[in-house]
């Protein structure tokens, strides 16, 4: 069995030669005198000789250690070369992104492949955030988020992602003719799907009562079913179940496949009082992955006609 000189004493070695001193060398590695002498003479006792010698002007190689000395620096040199080749071999970490759970399954998930293509090399890991909590204390490179309106501006950390437009839609089998009603007062008769906890405010937008309002039909029947989040409610709404007030990027993909359709005619439309944003921290400000997502998110095409 093949036995190997120890290394912490090869390190030792190097170090207290070419500083031609135990102390300067003990500094160096972090450790006292006493613990690079006894490193030094574990080393010697291996060897079977003195490798190092006390002169005037401090330490000097032996014939052996000088021997050994020529060996170790192409050690050394090979070894961090080889450290090099593994970090450059080494798949680059993924770029964490937080988004909200609704705007991943029903938007950026099916867009994350073409991401692929435009990027290759860099590996993206999706974060589901859930609430403001996660969002601020998760550990992440890239945020997606939801946020009020009023205020918001483009900054040197965060960019305007789209204001979405607010609207009513269905499953095709609630409309007869596939198109949007001409007749607003057959909303009446429809299943309404509702979003939030009653007396809830998200937005006017999302009231049922305010839609009902605007288009002259008094006040809407009472909520029968009520669903927490968006996600949800689209998912009743893509089954069949009534009409649910959605925003534009949720339903985009399922407007342009016909899995939906709009029940009012786009003049309605109401604005969002929240924005999606995209946020970054100052320390990957520079950060070439995080510059390459964020130029590409900017660039998808936000309608169902583009």
């Amino acid at each position: 069995m093949r036995s190997f000189p120890p290394f912490d004493g090869l390190l030792a070695f190097e170090a207290a030669l070419r500083h031609a001193s135990v102390t300067r060398a003990a500094t160096e590695l972090g450790l006292t005198q006493s613990a690079v002498s006894h490193r030094l003479r574990r080393l010697e006792d291996f060897v079977g000789m003195p490798l190092l010698v006390r002169q005037p002007g401090g330490l000097s190689a032996t014939a052996a250690g000088i021997a050994l000395s020529n060996e170790l620096a192409g050690l050394l040199e090979r070894m961090a070369d080889f450290r090099a080749l593994c970090r450059a071999a080494a798949p680059p970490p993924a770029l964490r992104v937080g988004i909200g759970a609704a705007l991943a399954d029903y938007w950026l998930v099916r867009r994350l492949p073409e991401f692929a293509k435009a990027c290759p090399g860099i590996p993206v890991e999706l974060v589901i955030i859930q609430g403001d909590g996660q969002a601020r204390s998760a550990d992440l490179d890239v945020k997606v988020l939801w946020q009020p309106a009023a205020g918001l501006r483009p900054t040197s950390t965060q960019r305007l992602l789209f204001r979405e437009q607010v609207y009513p839609v269905c499953h095709p089998r609630l409309l007869p003719g596939r198109k949007p009603l001409t007749d607003v007062t057959r909303l009446r008769s429809l299943p309404l799907l509702h979003k939030g906890r009653a007396g809830e405010d998200s937005g006017t937008e999302w009231s049922w009562t305010t839609w009902f309002e605007r288009l002259g039909l008094g006040r809407p029947p009472p909520a029968e079913i009520r669903f927490a989040t968006i996600a949800t409610a689209i998912a009743a709404a893509l089954a069949g179940n009534g009409i649910v007030l959605a925003r534009s990027l949720l339903v985009q993909d399922a407007l342009r496949d016909g899995s939906l359709l709009r029940v009012l005619p786009p003049s309605w439309d109401l604005p969002s009082s929240k924005v999606q944003i995209v946020r970054w921290t100052p320390a990957m400000a520079n950060d070439a992955r995080v510059k390459a997502f964020v130029d590409w998110i900017l660039q998808i095409p936000k309608t169902p006609g583009d």
